[in-house]
């Protein structure tokens, strides 16, 4: 029970399979006296979804981490910058139409409650109010200069991607930079230990894989988690309803096309469309619940929307990619020496883009508190458990803020989202709360919330939702000069950001450029 860890099988490709191997090889291997061996075992039968574009900031350490250049994920991966989540038609107020969830937070979020004082009188966007960042989403600016180091900014920010091609470059660099062995084979069987554990894997190329950890993340299939030990899915289907998707690829009309700085959202009747903007494409998905409309339906509302907002494309020619999920996640996510990590953990909907942030939390948690021996991984994998449950659990209460706000009522899905018997107790108790007060520091008090307290606050305020009974808390007017002050300078500051921040393709035009030079 006390032998040392010493190799890890990762089962399973694309992003969560090969980020999770790079993080583990740049962290614990080594070519030089390696203390663990990274290997990576994926079918050459299973294609990768691809479908996840979306990340957030930590990407950006991440990358740090596995030692990846940015450039290099600009050049290779049609990469863009995100600087959060643009959300159209949510509210179902016609003055509050449109606001932003960006990645910076409130200006002195650490010690003053900005929230409070424009509650107090709002005038204008609360995310306006509160932080540059907004008016430059809103001029399509980068998060940076192209002389600003990689990996730095001006303001926050985080990528979108080709999903498929940075599993593609995460697999380059985990073999060539990082050491990683690599298998492209089908497991046929799992050989159990007599502790339960899994001892080793038979592949179908007539060789046995054995390990001391393994890392399921064969995506919905759950091959060694469910598949071997029967670790069943905890649906979430009351709480969200979306459990279909169609994505599309679709071609800028010009070269020169500007790229949008967040993710657009836009809902519609039976769910709602993501839109994000990479270098020759954007990738389009319609997100719908298929007890609210069929594929046929929610076809006619992508066409729909493809042809609005971008004109002269040729609808009929794109390929439309039909995908089901079922909104749950397992109720464990660490049995004996297996990890799930992934879609194999469990998936709800792409809304916030929380999927590519669970995989790299999984990844750094198991990285971060690697078993020495086999002895200490049964107190790894409980902490482990209750830690990714914890961030389940809130991920489903904050996606499901953003319905249990609207006041669409033109459909049924509107209507059943807003039900309260679809609303999750601890958001019914916030809400209530929060009639009184506004989200600060006690309502997400980790240190590693996947969603901080600030993010509940674009939410609620961006969708229009207003304390019944709101009072001045204790030390409202003798802050009020240091609050004047900040936003004067944040005011300040956003006049530099505009006048001096290049757009997204002009800042991305240099990098590939520089990338270009560098290769040749």
């Amino acid at each position: 029970m006390a032998r040392a860890i010493s190799k890890i099988v990762v089962v399973g490709g694309g992003t969560a399979g090969w980020l999770t191997a790079c993080l583990l090889a740049a962290e614990h291997g080594g070519e030089d006296g390696r203390k663990v061996q990274i290997t990576l075992v994926e079918s050459p039968d299973v294609p990768i979804i691809g479908v996840g574009e979306g990340t957030w900031p930590s990407m950006r350490l991440t990358l740090q981490r596995i030692g990846l250049q940015e450039d290099e994920l600009v050049s290779a991966c049609e990469a863009s910058f995100k600087q959060g989540t643009t959300f159209y038609d949510w509210s179902g107020l016609a003055d509050k139409n449109s606001y932003s969830h960006p990645f910076s937070a409130p200006i002195e979020y650490a010690t003053i409650n900005l929230a409070e004082y424009w509650l107090g009188a709002p005038k204008g966007r609360f995310d306006d109010f509160v932080t540059a960042q907004s008016r430059v989403i809103q001029a399509g600016l980068a998060p940076k200069q192209a002389a600003t180091p990689p990996y730095a900014f001006a303001v926050n920010y985080a990528y979108h991607f080709d999903a498929g091609k940075f599993a593609t470059l995460l697999h380059k660099h985990g073999v060539e930079g990082l050491g990683i062995q690599h298998y492209f084979a089908n497991v046929l069987d799992v050989v159990a230990a007599p502790n339960g554990d899994i001892d080793a894997l038979k592949l179908d190329t007539d060789e046995t894989l054995a390990g001391d950890l393994f890392v399921d993340c064969t995506g919905q299939r759950a091959l060694l988690l469910s598949g071997h030990f029967g670790v069943p899915l905890r649906s979430v289907k009351h709480y969200l309803f979306n459990d279909r998707a169609l994505a599309v690829q679709v071609p800028y009309p010009r070269s020169d096309q500007p790229i949008a700085s967040t993710t657009h959202s836009t809902a519609k009747a039976a769910g709602w469309i993501w839109d994000i903007g990479l270098q020759t494409r954007r990738g389009v998905g319609y997100v719908y619940s298929s007890n609210h409309t069929d594929e046929s339906e929610a076809g006619l509302t992508l066409r729909d929307y493809i042809q609005t907002v971008s004109k002269g494309t040729h609808v009929d020619e794109l390929s439309f990619r039909s995908l089901s999920f079922e909104p749950a996640y397992r109720e464990q996510f660490w049995v004996n020496n297996c990890v799930a990590v992934g879609l194999s953990a469990g998936f709800v909907e792409p809304l916030e883009a929380s999927a590519l942030a669970l995989i790299e939390q999984s990844a750094k948690l198991i990285s971060g508190q690697l078993p020495a021996n086999r002895e200490v991984m049964d107190v790894v994998a409980k902490r482990f458990n209750r830690k990714m449950l914890y961030h389940w659990e809130r991920i489903i209460e904050f996606l499901k803020l953003h319905y249990v706000l609207s006041q669409r009522d033109d459909s049924r899905y509107w209507r059943d989202c807003r039900s309260e018997e679809s609303c999750p107790d601890s958001l019914k108790e916030k809400l209530l709360l929060w009639q009184q007060q506004s989200p600060w520091h006690d309502d997400a008090p980790l240190i590693d919330e996947l969603f901080p307290s600030a993010s509940y606050q674009f939410v609620l305020y961006g969708m229009g939702f207003y304390p019944k009974h709101a009072c001045r808390p204790i030390g409202f007017n003798q802050n009020q000069t240091r609050v004047d002050k900040a936003l004067f300078e944040e005011q300040q500051r956003t006049n530099q950001l505009l006048a001096h921040l290049p757009g997204n393709r002009e800042l991305i035009d240099v990098i590939l450029d520089r990338q270009m030079n560098q290769v040749s």
